[in-house]
């Protein structure tokens, strides 16, 4: 049995990945694709754990290398318990963040240096890169609207960050998208959902099918 595809989602916040991979999830079952639906931090029980650390709102006072060793943590456990197993059944996995994340918001809008956070995350991940990456691209001010105007979205720590934290983010995915760019796949996330979901959909299909070639 061939391996399967490891696809993540990336973005700052308010970017809308989260409900597009639902909607991916849905269309690729429909189109006869075995896909699992994951999420970072998070996923399986240890991670769900930690994620709660991570992301409360109490915790303002988490030290960045803290913060980067958590997500690692959380990372490696989410990796071997549901990730790596799908991946050997030749399944598909569409995982709602991973290592770019950590580049991105530790690595360098903390200042922590994404060489440094990378190695972190080589010990916790070995291997395991993505297979390819969607960056949902939007301006940080519009992804903040965002998330103040939907009342049933999960306000985390990450959130009440001032907004020259999230411009950093985005000034440090970038950077990682210029480092990968083979892997990248860039999604204007600045339009409706719906539009977003079906250029997400066609372009995901299209690199599916190239795989089986």
């Amino acid at each position: 049995m061939n391996r399967g595809i490891f696809i993540t989602m990336e973005g700052p916040e308010g970017a809308g990945k989260t409900t597009i991979i639902q909607m991916l999830g849905k269309a690729l079952q429909e189109e006869g694709y075995q896909v699992l639906l994951t999420r970072e931090p998070g996923g399986v029980p240890i991670s769900e754990q930690i994620r709660e650390v991570i992301l409360n709102k109490a915790n303002t006072a988490m030290d960045p290398r803290t913060e980067a060793l958590l997500y690692a943590a959380a990372r490696r456990q989410h990796l071997v318990e549901i990730v790596i197993p799908e991946l050997e059944r030749g399944g598909i996995v569409l995982c709602d963040r991973f290592i770019d994340s950590s580049l991105a918001y530790q690595g360098y809008a903390r200042g922590l240096d994404i060489e440094e956070v990378y190695n972190i995350n080589k010990f916790a991940i070995g291997d395991m890169m993505p297979d390819a990456t969607f960056f949902f691209d939007i301006d940080p001010e519009e992804g903040l609207r965002r998330i103040q105007s939907n009342g049933d979205r999960e306000v985390n720590r990450l959130d009440l960050e001032a907004i020259d934290f999230h411009k950093k983010v985005c000034e440090g995915y970038q950077l990682i998208i210029n480092r990968w760019k083979d892997r990248f796949i860039i999604v204007d996330a600045g339009r409706t959902i719906e539009d977003v979901f079906e250029e997400t959909k066609a372009r995901l299909l299209t690199f599916l099918e190239k795989t089986e070639q």
